[in-house]
């Protein structure tokens, strides 16, 4: 007799297969109630749970774009310390979302779109307000003219100004601008013409600059109804046909840190009314191995730890158009010392890396079949996979 158990969701069955000329011997008495444990106790429904005052510096949020379903896109609130449960939460981030956290206000801000009939009819644009807490919405700013850029999550797309009060957010109709918005108003201020320029890189006290098309940078400065009050062209900030950068910088502090499609680390302090390029652009360094050569590759390339270091995802098969791929390895850069200190090996192809603020830090990684893995800044070690509790489509990863 050969005897095999099924188990899917709450349904059990056994299947009694005989061998031919075989007879089943009879099933065994069951075993006294006294053998078995307590019974759990009934659970109300629903149960929902609260997420504590203040997370955990463990804690990162992973944009799921979702993309067989982009109207149904998320934010997943992941533990990367708990590989059993890192799944706290989620909020939705529909349509070509972008997202901002704000500790200090306890809430999560997502742009998004919206259509009557799911995929077509009249285009709402809004700002969802969330609680950090209860993860519950609370709030919503309609953004007019259903203009608000729709493209695959780039971080720099919506971004705080003015001590987290404002938000700025791009728009593409395809003419470019940015709307300045009132996050404690819940009201739109004002809108920024942006001609030939794209991206929102946080400047001064209240303002902003943007990567141009002619490899310039303009830097805005706003005036207190959020009307553009000044505006600075800084020429050749970058080389387009040679080394054009990623959009998404590491921060550290008031400095961001780009690096090109070909590994050429440029800052920009960006502390002043004005972006200013800082003089001493250097390499990621290079290696052996390459098919053709080692090359910044993913979607969220570069990011930074409390210290200032640098993370940069690399991939060993380098090429023109390459720069999207993803890569196996991160190189940690040291940009006072302008060399690369460090090779972490990846468990898979990745797209998109951050750095947690922990005491000792970790590296998340967000591979391209959408499972995150951990690893220890200090030794490069993997520590855990936390299966895709990011979701689907992990494409940025943010740490609050």
């Amino acid at each position: 007799m050969l005897m095999r158990t099924f188990a899917w969701g709450l349904a059990l069955s056994t299947v009694l297969v005989c061998a031919p000329g075989a007879m089943a011997k009879p099933a065994k008495a069951p075993a006294q109630a006294a053998a078995f444990p307590k019974p759990l106790a009934e659970e109300p429904i629903p149960s929902v749970a609260t997420l504590p005052a203040t997370w955990p510096a463990g804690w990162v949020l992973v944009h799921d774009f979702n993309f067989n379903s982009i109207v149904d896109g998320r934010i997943a609130v992941v533990d990367t310390t708990d590989s059993v449960r890192p799944l706290k939460g989620q909020v939705r981030a529909a349509q070509f979302a972008n997202m901002l956290v704000s500790s200090a206000n306890r809430e999560i801000y997502t742009a998004e779109t919206f259509y009557t009939r799911l995929t077509r009819g009249e285009r709402t644009d809004a700002i969802t307000v969330w609680d950090m807490a209860t993860l519950q919405p609370k709030g919503e700013i309609v953004l007019p003219g259903g203009k608000r850029q729709q493209s695959v999550t780039y971080p720099h797309l919506f971004q705080f100004t003015n001590g987290g009060q404002w938000a700025l957010i791009a728009n593409f109709t395809p003419a470019q601008s940015v709307s300045v918005v009132d996050l404690a108003g819940r009201k739109v201020l004002n809108e920024i013409d942006l001609p030939g320029c794209a991206q929102i890189y946080p400047t001064g006290p209240r303002g902003f600059s943007s990567l141009c098309a002619d490899g310039s940078l303009l830097s805005v400065t706003l005036d207190e109804q959020g009307k553009a009050g000044r505006s600075v062209t800084v020429e050749k900030v970058q080389d387009i046909d040679r080394q054009p950068l990623f959009g998404t910088p590491a921060m550290v502090g008031r400095t961001a840190w780009f690096v090109s499609f070909h590994g050429l680390v440029q800052g920009f302090d960006l502390s002043g009314e004005v972006a200013r390029p800082l003089p001493g652009a250097f390499s990621v360094g290079t290696a052996e191995g390459g098919e053709p050569e080692w090359r910044p590759g993913g979607w969220q390339v570069i990011n930074a730890d409390a210290a200032g270091r640098l993370y940069v995802l690399m991939s060993r098969y380098g090429k023109e158009g390459s720069h999207k791929d993803g890569g196996t390895e991160v190189w940690v850069v040291d940009p006072a010392a302008k060399a690369r200190v460090a090779r972490i090996a990846l468990q898979g192809q990745s797209i998109a890396i951050a750095v947690t603020r922990e005491a000792q830090p970790r590296l998340i990684a967000a591979q391209a079949t959408g499972q995150i893995d951990v690893y220890d800044t200090a030794s490069g070690a993997f520590l855990r996979s936390l299966g895709h509790a990011g979701g689907t489509n992990p494409i940025v990863i943010t740490v609050p």
